[in-house]
């Protein structure tokens, strides 16, 4: 049981939610840029909600499903298709055995992610399954996904299981099905918004900016380079100024901390950012909004938003009641399915 890459696209990894409590010894966190998008399509196939599946930047892959299986695929649009029929997001879908999985425009958003019914067989380093490119750990073969590479699937679960005999039955012998029902728009991110607007709080040395630098942070637009990657988004706009030169001690850092180097230029740190950084840290992003920030692509704009903790906590914690809610909806489904 596997998916067979036929064509790689431009950057597919395997990813999970992350590589957490090695980074004492300089190892990273990692894991999906866009976490909340990746937990849900593993919610929709009866997954946990941290299992791997695949990240797909920008130009996606072509892939053959060598067995028949529930799919979904949540976070940008990159217009998948199944055997050349559209494929609806944020839905669980059934594809029968031999049906070929491939991505075309990019319309909105820049990654996809796509999980499988029991999830990839790949092996469990330091507690996670996803990709650490620069060091060529975690995946497969610690490296993106090539033409001819054979993911291995896992059994499926008991709930994934009770989900393809439901959607395979009614598929009524097509190829491809999809549910009527779909994730509530409440729980995707505006991706299509330009510039985007995300919320940050204050950083840790934000009394160290000039007034005038902290006021252009806040009502600038800024657009991120083609430099930018997983380990952080480089952003050009407003040249930002220290009151005074001064020397940092390097502090821990984490997925959104906004750093600005010598040049002014700020860096958003994401998913593979380093454990710690020596640059001053002018604000934070909110964790609720770096599912959307994520999505934004090269050549994209944004805005920042300043929020106080109160702020940020509540946007988490509806965040997370709304997926708990789609949690227990989908777990009632599956309890209702006879088969």
């Amino acid at each position: 049981m596997s998916l067979l890459i036929t064509k790689p696209g431009l950057l597919t990894t395997v990813q999970d939610i992350g590589r957490f409590g090695a980074q004492k010894y300089g190892v990273i966190v990692g894991g999906a840029m866009d976490a909340a998008a990746l937990r849900i399509a593993n919610l929709l196939v009866g997954n946990d909600e941290g299992e791997a599946g695949l990240e797909i930047t920008m130009l996606g892959p072509e892939m053959i499903l060598d067995r028949a299986m529930t799919i979904s695929i949540c976070g940008g649009d990159l217009s998948p298709k199944l055997d050349g029929e559209p494929v609806p997001m944020w839905r669980t879908v059934f594809a029968a055995k031999g049906s070929c999985l491939q991505f075309g425009t990019l319309k909105q958003g820049c990654r996809a992610y796509l999980a499988v019914g029991g999830g990839l067989d790949i092996p469990v380093q330091m507690g996670s399954r996803s990709t650490y490119l620069r060091a060529g750990i975690g995946g497969f073969q610690g490296r993106a996904l090539r033409a001819g590479d054979r993911i291995p699937l896992r059994v499926p679960s008991h709930r994934s299981r009770k989900w393809l005999g439901a959607m395979a039955l009614a598929s009524g012998g097509a190829r491809f099905a999809a549910s009527r029902w779909s994730v509530s728009h409440d729980l995707i991110p505006p991706y299509a918004e330009s510039p985007a607007t995300i919320q940050v709080l204050a950083g840790q040395e934000i009394h160290l900016f000039r007034e005038e630098s902290v006021h252009a942070f806040f009502n600038a637009t800024y657009t991120v380079l083609p430099q930018s990657d997983r380990m952080g988004y480089r952003l050009t706009g407003e040249t930002l100024e220290l009151k005074e030169r001064k020397e940092m001690i390097s502090s821990a850092v984490t997925f959104g901390t906004i750093q600005v180097p010598s040049d002014g230029k700020p860096i958003v740190l994401m998913a593979d950012r380093q454990t710690t950084g020596g640059y001053p840290k002018i604000a934070q992003v909110i964790t609720a909004d770096l599912p959307l920030l994520s999505q934004v692509n090269l050549g994209g704009r944004v805005r920042f938003c300043l929020v106080s903790l109160r702020e940020a906590q509540k946007a988490y914690v509806m965040r997370e009641q709304a997926i708990q809610t789609l949690r227990c909806g989908l777990e009632q489904r599956i309890e209702e399915i006879e088969l």
